[in-house]
């Protein structure tokens, strides 16, 4: 069996409750050009319990042929991959190595490629976790972006695909090696086992529990609105103004995606647009609700080409996520913001909004000033006209007029409210009709 005293398997075994992991495919090593094999190899594989889930693992082990992949280590993964598949468990990817060696020549990059299928097969069937402890580069950096979530550990993971030219993969970022293992520890607890399981628990505190959300938006609102304790945010460094985050909602796991006012008005960017969609994407493949709170004035200016294809993923990856999906208004929703983050338009089963909401096609500021300029007199200021033009067009009261929302709800029932959609829906069926792929520019 492997040798225990490499960092490889410390890392690998670290994962796990004490004394659950199996090693898979022990006997198989790499031999060199003599046909003799090592005393253990570069990939080590095998499956423990993450309290008490059933999850496997494999690492490349640095300390060993500096963690090279070949055919005989792609084998193992594939058989790791064959038995999560077929027992619907999570896989974790443990990453660090200088790269495929150049004396394997194409039947290195034969095993990468091998690989790469085992991911892609297992993509949206079971949960994979990639997590970075050293060097992830070339096309394992490729390969790494193709798991689900991306765990990196500060001043240690280096994710690139050419030398100096750092790839920005959405990552969990950790402070060390004993934190990143406790944070994949904590995902693979809270994801669900695979595509047909739920990850719901019992409320971890009362689901009509008031809740003050006054001036509250982003990370703020999440904590406020979710069951206490319960958040695990994701890619907290990629997008100041959207946050996106798992967690409990009276019991239901959910995805969260909010935006935050306190960053530029909560206006959306190309990487905060980028960032929501892969969380929409990701929940959808595991039918895990996606919570949506807005309070944005819009778009943010500058990057036009690239927000408008950003923008219109994330539009249509609301259209086609046949999950649960609902959304709060709980602040401002201008232009775009108020299309693009899950609207009834969009496929929201419920679209709520608190008292005192405002949205509309433009800011009242913007909308006087290009159609009501000639309202505003001796006799009435600008901001009178400005708050004319909210009450009738950019209130709460006007959107649930038109349908396009739901209800209008006290700031304090949010969370209660919230409870009851996703309990209403948590039976949601998948009625969308047969399509291979997505048609729209990438």
């Amino acid at each position: 069996m492997a040798n225990k005293e490499t960092k490889g398997y410390e890392k690998i075994v670290s994962l796990f409750e004490p004394g659950t992991f199996v090693e898979l495919g022990a006997h198989l090593r790499r031999r060199d050009a003599n046909g003799d094999a090592g005393e253990y190899d570069a990939v080590i594989c095998g499956y423990g319990a993450i309290n008490s889930k059933l999850t496997f693992a494999f690492v490349q082990d640095m300390s060993r042929t500096s963690g090279a992949l070949d055919d005989i280590g792609a084998e193992k993964i594939r058989r790791l991959y064959e038995q999560a598949i077929n027992n619907g468990a999570p896989v974790v990817g443990v990453f660090d190595s200088a790269g495929a060696s150049v004396y394997d020549g194409t039947a290195a990059l034969a095993a990468y490629g091998k690989v790469m299928k085992c991911v892609s097969d297992a993509s949206g069937v079971v949960p994979q976790i990639a997590y970075i402890t050293g060097v992830c580069s070339g096309v394992s950096a490729m390969i790494a972006a193709m798991f689900d979530i991306t765990v990196t550990v500060d001043g240690v993971s280096e994710l690139y695909v050419n030398t100096g030219c750092e790839l920005d993969i959405p990552a969990v970022a950790t402070s060390d090696e004993a934190d990143g293992a406790a944070k994949v520890r904590a995902l693979v607890d809270i994801l669900p086992q695979n595509n047909k399981s739920v990850a719901d628990v019992a409320p971890l505190d009362d689901p009509a529990r008031a809740c003050n959300i006054s001036g509250l938006s982003g990370l703020d609102l999440v904590a406020a609105i979710a069951d206490g304790g319960s958040v695990t945010q994701l890619y907290a460094n990629d997008a100041d103004g959207v946050v996106t985050a798992l967690c409990h909602i009276g019991g239901r796991l959910a995805g969260v995606v909010a935006t935050d006012a306190k960053v530029d008005g909560g206006r959306i960017t190309s990487a905060g647009a980028k960032q929501a969609a892969r969380l929409v994407k990701f929940c959808d493949s595991f039918n895990i609700p996606v919570v949506t709170l807005v309070d944005s004035l819009g778009v943010a200016e500058g990057d036009d080409e690239e927000l408008a294809t950003a923008g219109a993923r994330l539009g249509a990856l609301y259209l086609k996520a046949t999950t649960a999906k609902v959304t709060a208004i709980t602040g401002k929703a201008f232009g775009a913001s108020f299309l693009l983050l899950g609207s009834r338009a969009l496929g929201a089963d419920l679209a709520i909004a608190v008292n005192g909401a405002q949205m509309g096609a433009m800011t009242p500021d913007r909308a006087v000033a290009f159609v009501w300029n000639d309202k505003i007199t001796a006799d009435k200021s600008r901001a009178e006209v400005e708050a004319e033009w909210t009450e009738k067009y950019a209130s709460a009261e006007a959107a649930a007029a038109n349908g396009d929302i739901d209800d209008i709800v006290a700031p304090e029932e949010l969370r209660a409210r919230i409870c009851s959609a996703l309990y209403m829906l948590s039976a949601k069926a998948d009625t969308t009709p047969a399509k291979k792929h997505l048609s729209m520019p990438l």
